[in-house]
């Protein structure tokens, strides 16, 4: 007998699903009241949709790591001194950051090419105190949902990469309009 069900994996998953929709709705519903705001300055636009899935997509790979580490038994006990957990954190803000610069050139370059240019400095300071701030929440919420859904004994490629990448999206949104709102941009 198979240890995964169709009826398993929707009971467990239906939740979660509608969960992530509602937020998911809430991230657009954010972006949509300074929308105005946003078609005034262009080169955020650019922005905007690569910021956002740095956070979920690194949030998601250090979830799947954590859940293959806590499946294999590596990262039950003394969770807050476990190298593997420490190594997966250091290595997946490593991954954030790095795409994080990457985004502030490829968008400063683009901006350029397009005649909506801000400048590299002011692209660049968004870029890293967002990403950092959506990246400190996202792993945060990632190491806690990981750690309880194997407590809980749910499956944690259910529910925390799903959780993960629409938490990516709100918290990236949120992220953005505060350091937009932090450097008066708009």
């Amino acid at each position: 007998m198979s240890y995964y069900t169709i009826q398993g994996i929707v009971r467990s998953s239906a939740p979660i699903l509608a969960f992530t929709s509602i937020i998911g709705i809430a991230a657009g519903q954010i972006m949509n009241t300074r929308l105005d705001s946003l078609l005034s300055l262009p080169i955020l636009l650019l922005l905007i949709p690569a910021l956002i899935k740095i956070g979920g997509d690194t949030g998601s790979m250090l979830a799947a790591r954590l859940a293959s580490a806590f499946h294999m038994g590596l990262g039950t006990t003394q969770i807050h001194k476990n190298p593997v957990v420490r190594n997966s954190l250091i290595a997946a803000f490593i991954v954030g950051t790095s795409a994080s610069v990457a985004v502030s050139v490829l968008v400063w370059i683009a901006g350029h090419f397009l005649t909506m240019s801000l400048p590299f400095l002011v692209i660049f300071q968004l870029c890293i105190i967002a990403e950092i701030f959506e990246l400190i929440v996202v792993y945060a919420a990632t190491l806690g949902i990981a750690i309880a859904s194997h407590r809980f004994g749910l499956d944690p490629d259910d529910t925390i990469i799903p959780m993960i990448a629409t938490l990516g999206d709100l918290v990236g949104v949120l992220a953005i309009f505060a350091t937009i709102n932090l450097f008066n941009i708009i």
